[in-house]
């Protein structure tokens, strides 16, 4: 067993490179995965763009590598064709997305900052993608609940995407439900939001992990007891919960 200087040195080890999200305790392991299964694989314009990312000041925003390339696996699997996309950032997972789609698939992606999403956009354009994506700039609260006013938006998509604000997924929630289709998914990013969610109350947490940690906690205990889906949380990324609306 490691004594305590040694969990210190492991410890600060973790999470050196960027978009690194991994649950794991170890990061040779993390790092046995990308370099076995995820860059040998990556396309080209992901990996443009995920260095681009690494770049930015808010780069630990980003969707990781392996997400990423589940993602696109998943899409497939499910021959989605309509998605939505709250939370772009530059684009890494809209990417994945985009390139997952059919040629006529579509994304609604809605973000507050378009400068973000312009950043990758020249990427986006250049794998040929863009014209499968309508971005919308701004909170997607108001836009959803004009959506769920028309009935005709009502089961019409296939699969969404939350990476967003966290204060929120549950209104989110209350809202998408109605929006994908029955046996379609919904995907809620970082549902064990950095290991947080079992840290004990006096645990020494970074102020804005320990802000959103109640709000990921509220939204975990609700999909558990939400009978209009089936879910399976993965600790992939930062935790990821996938929700199968069933009625």
């Amino acid at each position: 067993m490691a004594n305590n200087g040694e969990q210190n040195q492991t410890e600060a080890g973790r999470h050196q490179e960027v978009g690194h999200k991994s649950l794991l305790q170890s990061d040779a392991l993390y790092q046995y995965i990308l370099e076995t299964s995820v860059y040998p694989r990556e396309p080209e314009s992901m990996k443009e763009l995920r260095e681009l990312t690494a770049k930015h000041p808010w780069n630990i925003m980003t969707t990781s590598a392996d997400e990423g390339q589940f993602l696109n696996m998943l899409l497939k699997l499910i021959n989605a064709k309509n998605t939505m996309e709250i939370g772009v950032y530059t684009g890494y997972s809209l990417l994945a997305t985009a390139l997952a789609l059919p040629d006529d698939g579509k994304i609604l992606a809605m973000d507050i900052n378009r400068e973000n999403y312009e950043l990758g956009l020249p990427v986006i354009k250049k794998a040929g993608v863009d014209h499968k994506i309508e971005f919308r700039e701004g909170p997607a609260l108001p836009v959803l609940d004009e959506m769920v006013k028309d009935e005709k938006n009502h089961g019409s998509y296939d699969f969404i995407f939350v990476d967003a604000d966290k204060d929120n997924y549950i209104n989110y929630h209350k809202r998408l439900i109605e929006l994908v289709k029955v046996g379609g998914l919904i995907g809620y990013d970082n549902t064990l939001w950095n290991g947080s969610v079992v840290a004990p109350p006096d645990a020494p947490l970074r102020k804005y992990v320990r802000y959103y940690r109640d709000f990921v906690l509220e939204l975990n205990k609700a999909l558990a007891a939400d009978p209009r889906i089936e879910i399976c949380m993965l600790p992939v990324g930062d935790g990821i919960t996938l929700c199968r609306r069933i009625k």
